[in-house]
């Protein structure tokens, strides 16, 4: 394939949207919202250089933000030097009339270790701040903030709009 080949592939999607139908973004944003809150797993990717990983992980969301709690694993490596990610939630595919998924175009942080932000999370989930203490190995909580949030809903067609919407965010979080 040519240079020009994968630019004309990679452009698909933006040319495709700029002419189709979107949905007002108060709706979208809601539709959103109910997706991410009805859903608990994503895969996440990181990366840095040449090497990228997709981690699935549970997350929880509040405060306009995924949570994420880990002991550790390869996924660090692209956080360390890039906080740029991307998660994708999405149902088993059933058929081109109930397509749900999502990709989530964000920054992550490392959230200091029993800081304000860490104790409240760890107390939206139930956890104990003395068995997060006692651990061997500390517990990671990541948060990831979302920038750009592209939908895959079959629903939108029966809204009259198309079945693919964007959801910017930069400079703004989704509560």
């Amino acid at each position: 394939m040519t240079d020009e080949a994968y630019q004309a592939a990679a452009r698909y999607w933006e040319e495709k949207d700029a002419v189709s139908v979107r949905l007002e973004q108060d709706k979208l944003r809601a539709m959103v919202e109910e997706y991410i809150q009805s859903n608990n797993t994503c895969a996440l990717a990181t990366g840095t250089g040449d090497y990228v990983r997709c981690t699935p992980i549970e997350y929880s969301w509040h405060d306009g933000a995924f949570w994420m709690f880990s002991e550790g694993g390869k996924k660090f490596i692209g956080l360390q030097s890039n906080p740029h990610v991307c998660l994708a939630i999405y149902d088993r595919y059933e058929g081109f009339g109930k397509l749900h998924g999502m990709q989530v175009m964000g920054l992550a942080e490392l959230v200091e270790p029993f800081s304000e932000a860490y104790n409240a999370h760890a107390t939206w989930k139930k956890l104990s701040l003395e068995f997060l203490r006692r651990l061997e190995s500390p517990m990671h909580l990541l948060r990831v903030r979302p920038t750009r949030i592209e939908c895959l809903f079959s629903d939108f067609k029966e809204l009259g709009c198309a079945p693919r919407q964007t959801l910017l965010l930069e400079g703004t979080i989704l509560e």
